[in-house]
């Protein structure tokens, strides 16, 4: 299997885990801490990349890049983490 299999084969996977069991807000903010929703996602990031259930994004405090992770309905946002060495 090549890398870019292997990276399908996670995504895929992850993708199909967060939304079988799409969760709302507050439990989501149990789990991950800060979560943000599409218009909160608009203020604070610029999205560079997408590849579901993952995206590439840059903060627009600091211009800091790095990931966020989603699903799809309740479209929620969470799991910030920036690029190594950048935060």
């Amino acid at each position: 299997m090549t890398p870019q299999e292997q990276v399908e084969l996670v995504q895929r996977a992850r993708l199909a885990e967060i939304n079988s069991h799409p969760e709302g807000r507050a439990l989501l903010e149990k789990q991950y801490g800060q979560v943000w929703d599409t218009d909160d996602l608009r203020r604070d990031f610029e999205v560079l990349q997408f590849a579901a259930p993952w995206l590439v994004v840059k903060r627009r405090a600091d211009g800091v890049t790095g990931t966020l992770e989603f699903q799809h309905s309740p479209r929620m946002y969470w799991g910030w983490r920036p690029d190594q060495g950048q935060d």
